[in-house]
């Protein structure tokens, strides 16, 4: 069984190019919209892709402007963003950020990230208000088009199926290790397709294994094949 020890380059490329061959090979277009990386991926937390856009749309059609954003009321700003969920949460974190930044830069913006050294942008961002890992890879990442790996519900649970990543590997460990274990240039196609892998056939409770072209690089498959426990 393939241990994440014995994990090559070669491994990588043979996942990465059965995804692409399966979910296409996504276009690298960074948005160049920082900010609007930050507040959409906090309103993604704990919800779905509809429930975040529906937030998403709704928050900008009420404040034009993230100034407005940030100087609203708290309660105008919860309203706004319901649909996402556990918006009484939200809604101060996107706030505090937004005046956080506000605070130590002297203006809304995001943009001295691009050139930051990647370390001390990453560092810098996951101290804002509602923002750890996975928040802050996807402003790299996405925004920017800096070298970070984004972590999600779907890419911890089929890195961990895959032997990738040892299966005790916490989600915030599991960015470390991942942006360690493979190439940057395919961190944004990667990881898009793992998604898509994760939503489409590594489902949670019920992987659908019998249709999966990655049953021979897979640890969890080659486990119950073998009569071992599910991973």
């Amino acid at each position: 069984m393939t241990t994440p020890d014995d994990i090559s380059i070669a491994t990588i490329m043979d996942i990465h190019r059965t995804l692409r061959d399966l979910y296409g090979d996504p276009p690298h277009r960074p948005d160049g919209d920082p900010l609007a990386a930050l507040v959409n991926t906090i309103l993604s937390q704990n919800t779905n892709d509809r429930n975040r856009d529906i937030a998403f749309a709704a928050l900008r059609a009420r404040f034009p402007t993230w100034e407005g954003v940030r100087d609203a009321p708290t309660d105008a700003v919860i309203e706004a963003i319901r649909p996402a969920g556990l918006a009484p949460t939200k809604g101060p974190n996107i706030q505090a950020a937004l005046r956080q930044i506000t605070a130590e830069r002297g203006e809304l913006t995001l943009a001295f990230l691009e050139t930051l050294p990647l370390e001390e942008a990453r560092q810098w961002l996951t101290r804002l208000n509602g923002v750890g890992p996975k928040t802050a890879a996807i402003v790299l990442l996405f925004a920017l088009g800096r070298p970070a790996f984004p972590v999600d519900t779907h890419v911890h649970r089929v890195t961990r199926r895959l032997g990738l990543i040892p299966q005790n590997t916490s989600r915030e460990k599991a960015h470390i290790l991942l942006e360690a274990l493979v190439p940057p240039e395919l961190y944004w196609a990667l990881h898009l397709n793992l998604i898509a892998h994760g939503r489409r056939v590594c489902h949670a409770r019920k992987p659908a294994c019998e249709k999966c072209p990655l049953c021979a690089q897979c640890a969890y498959y080659q486990a119950l094949q073998e009569g071992g426990q599910s991973l």
